[in-house]
């Protein structure tokens, strides 16, 4: 592997970069073991994919908001590491694709030069915080919650407590009641809202707990119905921490957050996050909001001229793409990106666009789309004009035609069946049979390709899982159809229910059904959820069943849509961030590194910060025995009381008094400068006992 020299200004994020490679270096020489390294390498956005001898890369973009001179940067890497082509995530993050492992080190130096990170966009941490595309513009927000979405991912990046967690932690900041940051289906979800206390109005959040997708959706809880905006970030941590104790470590199918509130219970939940309240470094943490309230400026005062040659296409777009913004006079252009994906030479040109005419900001949605923010009145027949160039001006953002899918087979191991190729055919269909629909927002379309839900399909109206279907002795490629899905609004929200399972092929013809029993059937004024409770989950197996019989499949149904030849299932294994296979060793190595940056956080006078790294050694170190006994390791919480089982009352270990008060300080000390060394010299003596003992018993 080629070597470079960073010219990262920033130490810390030198550091990180130099580190994946020389970690990469050590992989490759077989000085690490491989489920190790991929946990490492997850945790800095390199993911395998489909594809072998290349690497996804995800890079992290906080509530999608890109500047001009960040998308020519991620054009540039895109362009030198890889093929040219950008795809948006349902994370308001951006993938590219078919990057050489040895090359992503120098690709996240030159993405840092522009302040755009890698830095735990996969892996075990807390991912990309996602926020509504239209925060601080939004007419009916109480209030703008990007500071607060923005303070969020400063503040847990590279933060201890959640590097090493059992499971991925999803967040989102919705900026109205809408709930269009989906909160109802993550880990953490916040409302804005504002509160009359006394003759002031305060400023908080709504806040929804343990809510996920995936194979088993759980709709999440309300946690406080408002949480004032200074007590967001050490709610936050508390979370985390008891997360990230007493989480699910083993067993990846149940290792998310849901599955721990479900067993503990919300209120047990809310009991355990109280108790954190002494360890954490703020007891309020106010966030200052005026990096976020300055004077909108512009480049150009000049508007260019533009002719729109079909005054009628130019006004379905306004009608569908254009939204009004609470600032008077400005409006944001809404671009419905086909499955997400758009390349590098468009994405400059887009660039340049947003700098020189509107104020030099656009954000990637959740739904895999672009939004332009504050284009003048004036300004928006040429924008359309410069879009329709581009071919980003069809009308139909956010609408029924504009279907949501991750990137499924096509580069994803746990891919069963295309996602992208029956989004294409879909919205072929929709565009040339149901025009009527391409302005309505009522109704959603979601895709994806397994039962992992990147494509958020069990939460849609209408939801397409890829599956496969046995015909006598040949496997053919196949829909799970998913109806009744939706966001209600404040934190509510509906998971869809499995219909039928159809062949792939017969996918459109499903869709044409379900729209025209629609058409025919609903009531004046009945929305597609009501007209689907009026009638029933049997009713639509009923109209759907008969596509459902494969006695009779033909040579084209082998045949997966985008493909060409005989579909293959083919799974390979998962890349979100699975459970490590441990060893003893590369346990007891990281248990150093951790004390290491124990003591690094103490010069830097980073009290609670070292204080977690400690608490973290001292249980990785634990692990490392017990996982050599054979012992449970699956949570925090177990290791701790194992260690005293196997270990400690058997006096293989000596310790003054049990391991869990030894660990537990962390629980009883506030993070002060004595307790933060004193835990570092506790950890680095534990240690080195534990590495004598493990020594003598591998001697014997």
């Amino acid at each position: 592997m080629q070597s470079f020299r960073s010219e990262i200004e920033n130490p810390i994020v030198e550091k990180d970069i130099l580190e994946l490679e020389r970690k990469i270096r050590l992989f490759k020489e077989g000085q690490i073991d491989k489920e190790r390294f991929r946990s490492l390498r997850l945790a800095r956005g390199v993911y395998g994919q489909r594809q072998l001898g290349v690497q996804m890369v995800r890079i992290k973009l906080p509530y999608g908001k890109v500047t001009s001179e960040q998308l020519h940067r991620i054009a540039n890497v895109s362009d030198e590491f890889s093929r040219g082509r950008l795809h948006i995530t349902t994370r308001q993050d951006i993938q590219i694709h078919h990057v050489s492992l040895d090359r992503t080190p120098e690709l996240w130096a030159q993405l840092e030069k522009d302040d755009i990170t890698l830095r735990e966009a996969c892996g075990n941490a807390v991912r990309n915080v996602t926020a509504s595309e239209t925060a601080g513009i939004d007419v009916n927000e109480p209030f703008d919650v990007t500071p607060y979405a923005h303070a969020t991912f400063q503040f847990f990046l590279r933060n201890p407590i959640c590097q090493e967690m059992g499971r991925k932690f999803k967040m989102s900041f919705s900026a109205t009641e809408a709930d269009t940051a989906l909160s109802f289906m993550h880990d953490l979800g916040f409302i804005a809202k504002t509160k009359k206390i006394g003759d002031t109005e305060v400023k908080g959040f709504k806040v929804l707990l343990a809510g996920g997708l995936g194979s088993q959706p759980r709709h999440a809880d309300v946690m406080y119905e408002f949480l004032e905006t200074d007590l967001l970030i050490p709610t936050i941590e508390g979370v985390l921490r008891v997360f990230d104790r007493y989480g699910e470590r083993s067993k990846r199918a149940k290792a998310r957050l849901k599955f721990l509130v479900k067993d503990v219970g919300l209120d047990g939940f809310l009991t355990l996050v109280e108790n954190e309240k002494r360890a954490l470094a703020y007891q309020s943490y106010p966030i200052n909001t005026s990096d976020f309230e300055t004077e909108i400026t512009f480049k150009s005062e000049e508007v260019p001229s533009a002719t729109i040659e079909n005054e009628s296409e130019y006004n379905a777009w306004k009608n569908s793409n254009v939204i009004p913004q609470k600032q008077e006079g400005l409006f944001a252009i809404g671009i419905k990106v086909h499955l997400g994906d758009f390349y590098t030479d468009k994405a400059r040109l887009l660039a340049d666009l947003i700098k020189n005419y509107a104020a030099n900001e656009l954000r990637f949605t959740l739904r895999q789309n672009i939004l332009i923010r504050h284009v003048r009145e004036e300004f928006l027949p040429f924008f359309y004009s410069e879009l329709k160039k581009l071919g980003f001006a069809e009308a139909g953002y956010n609408s029924l035609v504009d279907i949501t899918a991750c990137p499924g087979t096509d580069t994803c191991n746990l891919g069963i069946a295309s996602s992208t190729g029956i989004a294409v055919e879909l919205e072929r269909v929709l565009r040339a049979e149901y025009p009527q629909y391409i302005n309505n927002k009522e109704v959603t379309i979601k895709i994806s390709g397994c039962m992992n839900a990147c494509g958020q399909h069990n939460m849609a109206h209408i939801g397409f899982q890829g599956m496969s279907i046995k015909s006598g002795s040949l496997v053919a490629p196949a829909l799970q159809i998913l109806l009744g899905g939706g966001v209600l609004g404040n934190g509510q929200g509906r998971f869809s229910n499995k219909v039928i399972k159809v062949p792939s092929k017969r996918g459109p013809k499903a869709l044409r059904i379900l729209l025209n029993d629609f058409e025919d059937n609903s009531t004046d004024n009945e929305d597609f959820l009501a007209y689907y409770n009026r009638q029933g989950k049997t009713y639509f197996y009923d109209i759907l069943k008969h596509l459902s019989d494969t006695t009779n499949l033909t040579e084209d149904d082998f045949i997966d849509w985008g493909h060409d030849k005989n579909y293959v299932k083919a799974i390979g294994v998962g890349e979100c961030a699975g459970v490590v296979i441990d060893l003893v060793a590369t346990l007891l190595f990281e248990s150093e590194e951790k004390i290491e940056n124990a003591n690094e956080a103490i010069k830097d006078q980073k009290w609670s910060d070292s204080i977690y790294h400690s608490y973290a050694a001292i249980v990785n170190t634990a692990k490392a025995l017990l996982t050599a006994e054979g012992a449970k390791t699956n949570t925090h919480a177990g290791i701790i009381s194992n260690f005293d089982n196997v270990f400690v009352n058997t006096n293989k270990i000596s310790i003054n008094g049990t391991f869990s008060d030894f660990v537990y300080q962390i629980n009883t000390n506030e993070p002060t400068e004595a307790f933060a060394k004193k835990y570092a010299k506790q950890a680095t003596d534990f240690y080195t006992q534990v590495d004598t003992y493990r020594k003598k018993v591998v001697n014997n």
